[in-house]
């Protein structure tokens, strides 16, 4: 960031006494990089592209200038913004409380694995911003009475790349139906792709286009490694770096929700404070154990690519892929939850040598060699029987849980019948 930028206030940017003193309230002593960008062009009311890096600030850049225009003309249903995962929602909602909470502002979050009815509740007092998943937002529209986003002011797609793809297509196309063309459309995401162009033809007019970091870059205070580990090798370094760095918090992403389970329970085994997150889970599970690990009552999340996107987690001291992401951009995302808001992280890859060309392809999209962890094969090796040892127990918890559900299955059959 230039000295000029850093000696910016939010009120330099144009952003009123109430919210520059809430965004003090939130610890934010100075607007960060995409910020500086955003905010002006925004309270011109610009449509806007924001590319910025994980951890930089993005919430605010698209919040602060919405509740800026919502103060000067209050009304219901003002604003919303969709998220490609329940927990990134849910955060973004509670942020727009935090910078809201002196002015009144109401906010609803519609995403599944939460009550429906509870939800059409929470719409009927009428909330000034609306935080919800393509899926479940439509769900209301389609189905909840009385309620429309026809007044709609602002829109905004967070992990905007994530939402263009496929799997959101049909969703975001009904959505764009059911609101008004006339309105301000923000898309912000630490990574882009071409696909934006799809989305820009059909809801943007003549954006603004924010590059506050190089299209697919790491920050300069994350510390990156990797180890080239034999496939029948992996759990054991896993639990050695584990255990090196047993006073740090740790994010392991696995490739699969099975695999989050497996290593949580052999870990636990192990004595080592681990926790699953993934995308099997209910609603209040994975709420439950977000907050299991934001509270230090456990110190590791084992989770799948459901956790790699947006979610602020504070005091993320190590990202760890156990499995390496066939799609680059995804490691990006993951290794985003450590270093946040200029602290420093680590992120080491454990690489198999099944992976090896998905790894390949990581240093070629984030432009450079990464170097090796300093850990050796001849160091890891005398834990595997203990490793062994805890994996079968687990594996023999989860064959036992496994036939539980399906006996108590089995049970309701039976009572039904009778």
């Amino acid at each position: 960031m230039a000295a000029n930028e850093e000696e910016k206030t939010f009120g330099d940017l144009g952003i009123c006494e109430q919210l520059a003193e809430a965004c003090s309230a939130l610890g934010w002593r100075a607007p960060s990089r995409i910020q500086v960008e955003a905010i002006p062009h925004a309270l011109q009311g610009k449509d806007l592209i924001g590319l910025a890096q994980t951890g930089s600030g993005k919430t605010g850049a698209f919040a602060l200038p919405i509740l800026q225009a919502l103060l000067e003309k209050p009304q219901p249903f003002f604003a919303c913004v969709l998220s490609p995962t329940r927990e990134l929602a849910i955060q973004i909602k509670d942020q727009f409380e935090a910078l809201g909470s002196g002015i009144g502002v109401k906010c609803a979050v519609l995403v599944g694995g939460i009550d429906m009815v509870d939800q059409t509740i929470s719409l009927g007092r009428r909330p000034h911003i609306v935080v919800g998943t393509p899926g479940r937002l439509l769900d209301h529209l389609s189905n909840t009475k009385g309620f429309s986003l026809r007044m709609l002011k602002y829109l905004v797609l967070d992990e905007a790349d994530r939402l263009l793809n496929m799997e959101f297509e049909k969703e975001i196309d009904q959505i764009l139906e059911a609101i008004p063309r006339d309105r301000r459309t923000y898309l912000f995401s630490a990574t882009m792709t071409k696909k934006v162009s799809k989305l820009q033809r059909a809801c943007l007019k003549n954006p603004v286009k924010i590059e506050a970091s190089s299209k697919y870059s790491t920050v300069d205070t994350l510390k990156q490694e990797y180890i080239f580990c034999p496939a029948k090798l992996k759990d054991c370094f896993l639990v050695h770096i584990l255990a090196e760095m047993s006073g740090s918090t740790s994010m392991v992403f696995t490739r699969t929700c099975e695999s989050t389970r497996l290593l949580s329970m052999f870990l636990r085994a192990l004595g080592l404070k681990a926790i699953p997150i993934s995308g099997q889970m209910s609603q209040a599970k994975r709420l439950g154990a977000l907050n299991k690990f934001k509270s230090g009552d456990c110190s590791i999340l084992i989770c799948t690519d459901v956790a790699s996107r947006g979610l602020d987690i504070p005091t993320v001291d190590m990202v760890i892929n156990y499995d390496i992401p066939s799609n680059s951009k995804d490691y990006i995302h993951r290794v985003g939850r450590t270093a946040r808001a200029g602290r420093s992280g680590v992120a080491i890859s454990l690489v198999n040598q099944y992976e090896l060309e998905w790894f390949l392809q990581i240093e070629q999209l984030i432009g450079k060699k990464l170097p090796k962890y300093p850990l050796e094969l001849d160091e890891v090796q005398p834990l595997l029987g203990q490793v062994s040892d805890a994996k079968r127990i687990a594996l023999a918890k989860i064959k036992e849980k496994a036939g539980f559900r399906k006996r108590k299955r089995g049970k309701a059959d039976d009572d039904e019948e009778r």
